[in-house]
């Protein structure tokens, strides 16, 4: 076969590869139901692959020996583990024959007086593992790719014996490392089935594949092998290839599923709902403190102290009430819950407070003698703390309120009578 014909076959059986996988990806579609950070227990990452084509004894960028270099079938076989969309490792194999013949038309000297004009060497097995990197798509637009380009590399072992006219040969088999490195194209041809075209530049670390041993270390043999064949992916059907996945596509078909866009739109109307109520909630147009929601008595003028309905504080007596520079709240005996009696004074004081921002406020918790010192301390400030937290929840600003416990150390009256202790249980708020 000369180089003439190889080239005629091969450029048409590529525009034929090329047209079939063109019109099988317009007509393919995979139905996936992965998601972007799902794993890759969601897809199928096992694939088998067999291939056939053109080996021969001669790469682009290097010579042999023997110039005049015979195009010999060889086939071959691969195992493929995808760990990512772009990169996969490839258990490889081929075999095949390389031969040539030591062509003197080219002005060239033979190689050595009486060496044979060719030779024809058996490749019983080359196999080797390989990295497999995707490194580019013609159609990323799609949804799932169904072209990619391919590089790979990796390192081998190569058996193999050279006969019958190769001058030096070993009757025995040879076993050599080889560096195989090369590139390709994958065509989607299905959802389980894709088409492979590639070459592999194949790099020996030895000089006597042709059985010759001319140049030694300094001009080591090498071989090509230009192929075509089929990858199969195994696995469940239900699961998308991992091979041929888009992860950026996939992302923008997850944000645009007609689901989570409904459940978008629902969350967006809940939050539109929620940020008219918070309006609602926030609105106060008398300025007393009450939104309008809640307000019992809108309209309330300017500097009225108001209780937590919105209407203005009154002693029994129907007067308004005025917060006194000092208050004193009651507690009863062993708690820190507020009395409802002492709502309306808690009232006057959160208003007056809201009134002037720059008013500040001390509250001293205390408590009356019975039981120990340090229980006593710990109930004075948990009394202060339940009326700092009743004028937050009213509208102070909690940095202008300081919370001080006192115990039983600061009595008003004498712990000795029930009067008295009564008197002692107490919160008073200074300003």
């Amino acid at each position: 076969m000369n180089y003439s014909t190889i080239k005629k076959v091969v450029a048409c059986s590529m525009v034929t590869l090329v047209g079939l996988a063109a019109t099988a990806q317009e007509t393919t579609t995979t139905s996936s139901t992965a998601t972007v950070f799902g794993g890759r227990g969601q897809y199928r990452t096992w694939s088998l692959g067999v291939n056939a084509g053109v080996l021969t004894p001669v790469i682009p960028f290097g010579t042999n020996d023997y110039n005049g270099w015979n195009a010999e079938l060889g086939y071959g076989a691969f195992l493929k583990k995808q760990l990512a969309p772009s990169f996969a490792l490839k258990l490889d194999f081929h075999r095949g024959n390389v031969s040539a013949d030591y062509d003197t038309n080219d002005g060239r000297s033979p190689i050595t007086p009486g060496t044979p004009a060719s030779f024809d060497t058996e490749i019983h097995y080359a196999i080797a593992l390989k990295g497999v990197a995707n490194v580019g798509t013609i159609d990323f637009l799609r949804r799932s790719n169904a072209i990619n380009f391919f590089v790979q590399a990796g390192a081998g072992l190569v058996d193999y014996k050279a006969y019958p006219n190769a001058p030096n040969k070993d009757d025995q088999n040879v076993r050599e490392l080889y560096i195989p490195v090369g590139a390709g194209i994958n065509f989607k041809l299905g959802n389980r089935v894709a088409l492979n075209l590639g070459y592999d530049a194949n790099f020996l670390d030895a000089d006597n594949l042709d059985g010759l041993w001319k140049n030694g270390a300094s001009n080591k043999d090498k071989w090509s092998y230009g192929y075509a064949g089929l990858e199969f992916s195994l696995g469940s059907s239900a699961k998308p290839n991992l091979e041929w996945s888009n992860p950026v596509a996939l992302m923008y078909d997850e944000l645009k599923d007609p689901t989570l866009r409904q459940e978008v739109e629902a969350l967006k109307t809940r939050v539109s709902t929620l940020e008219n109520t918070v309006n609602q909630l926030s609105a106060d147009a008398d300025g007393d403190g009450v939104s309008d929601r809640f307000d019992k008595c809108p309209g309330t003028p300017a500097g009225t102290a108001v209780d937590g309905s919105g209407c203005p504080v009154t002693h029994p007596e129907g007067s308004s009430v005025v917060a006194p520079s000092g208050s004193t709240i009651q507690f009863e005996f062993d708690s820190s819950v507020l009395k409802t009696s002492s709502y309306p004074v808690l009232d006057a004081v959160s208003s007056e407070l809201r009134a002037n921002s720059t008013a500040r406020a001390t509250l001293e918790g205390h408590a009356s003698a019975e039981g120990t010192d340090s229980y006593n301390m710990n109930l004075s400030r948990d009394r202060a703390n339940s009326v700092k937290t009743y004028l937050v929840n009213s509208g102070v600003d909690a940095n202008r309120l300081t919370v001080r416990a006192f115990g039983e150390s600061r009595p008003v009256a004498s712990n000795e009578t029930e009067e008295g202790r009564i008197q002692n249980r107490r919160v008073e708020i200074k300003k």
